[in-house]
């Protein structure tokens, strides 16, 4: 399908530091990736690879089985949205849109219509003579959006482009770049460090740490099986834990993770069926966060172990700080990790 991309062992070097450290990516064409992953690993640089606004050091990058590894931005096929959006300020929503046309040299009148166009597409038509000082953020960011769609590109590449937002804003404007980019059928690549943000958004995700991809696939299975620490980390809502000879059985070397939605919470002298560890803990913290309560204990060996509690099954007399409990899990909670998962 039109709009593939696929890096080959691609590498970003600066003075000698590996930015990004041999990647091999396929994203499918129609689709929509996120690049996920904390400030420094890699995943601008590998957008503005893609894009052609940083030479790759090593590798190549294939767009529809085309070799664009040494071709201008304006060769490739791509479209990029900027995490400041970089509107210019002095001309209008319909200029700032139709610039891209102009510079490839089409009249006036022909570019003022695509312009409209793109404006009645993101529902800004309204907004055509005002300038971009005078639009909220959200209005901004469908402008520019229109303006990287106008050229017709194959591929459109967005660099956190939700950052900006405030969190209900944020949450809507998602929202329609997700039903923009199945109404186009475009191939979106959007970075972002949001795993919310990407968890909504994507048919792909991929994880990156340190130049490298440590996990891609589905973000349900890459939530429901993360495949080593880092990610089960990062994507938050799962223990890592140590195995030990006191506590953990030492055959889930060198660490496992359990959800911790998987997890219940029980009196001493209680043991659920079908459960295969118990574990006797201290409660150090209770939160409620709205569609379900927080509750943090801590091992006998130290170790924290968090817990996801729907209202229906929270009990305040049993779950209060500093009250001793048993934490159960089922088998099928165990997630071993896979010490050969990482990529490049």
């Amino acid at each position: 399908m039109a709009g593939s991309v696929e890096l080959i062992q691609t590498t970003k070097l600066y003075d000698g530091h590996r930015a990004v450290d041999g990647i091999n990516l396929k994203v499918p064409g129609g689709s929509y990736c996120c690049l996920l992953g904390p400030s420094g690993c890699g995943k601008s640089t590998t957008l503005r690879m893609i894009a052609g606004h940083e030479a790759v050091s090593d590798g190549d990058i294939l767009l529809d089985n085309r070799n664009v590894t040494l071709l201008s931005p304006r060769q490739r096929g791509t479209a990029m949205m900027f995490q400041n959006y970089a509107l210019f300020p002095h001309l209008s929503c319909r200029d700032n849109v139709a610039y891209g046309l102009k510079i490839a040299g089409q009249g006036k009148a022909e570019r003022y219509r695509a312009a409209d166009d793109m404006l009645d597409l993101v529902t800004m038509s309204g907004f055509a003579d005002k300038l971009p000082g005078q639009l909220s953020g959200g209005q901004q960011q469908r402008i520019a959006l229109a303006r990287a769609l106008i050229c017709r590109p194959e591929v459109v590449l967005l660099d956190e482009p939700l950052s900006a937002l405030d969190p209900f804003l944020r949450v809507r404007m998602r929202k329609e770049l997700k039903s923009l980019q199945r109404q186009l059928g475009l191939t979106f690549i959007h970075v972002t460090h949001s795993q919310e943000e990407a968890f909504a958004l994507a048919d792909l995700a991929i994880v990156m740490s340190d130049g490298r991809i440590e996990q891609s696939g589905h973000p349900r299975d890459i939530f429901e099986a993360p495949r080593t620490e880092f990610v089960a980390n990062f994507i938050g809502g799962h223990n890592v834990l140590q195995p030990n000879s006191t506590l953990l059985p030492t055959d889930l070397h060198p660490s496992f993770s359990i959800r911790a939605d998987q997890l219940t919470i029980e009196p001493l002298d209680v043991t659920p069926p079908n459960t295969i560890t118990r574990l006797e803990a201290t409660i150090v913290d209770v939160e409620f966060q709205a569609q379900f309560f927080y509750v943090e204990t801590r091992l006998d060996d130290g170790q924290t172990v968090m817990c996801y509690l729907p209202e229906n099954r929270m009990d305040d007399a049993l779950v209060c700080h500093g009250q001793r409990v048993a934490l159960h899990w089922e088998k099928s909670a165990i997630n071993l990790f896979d010490t050969r998962a990482t990529t490049r």
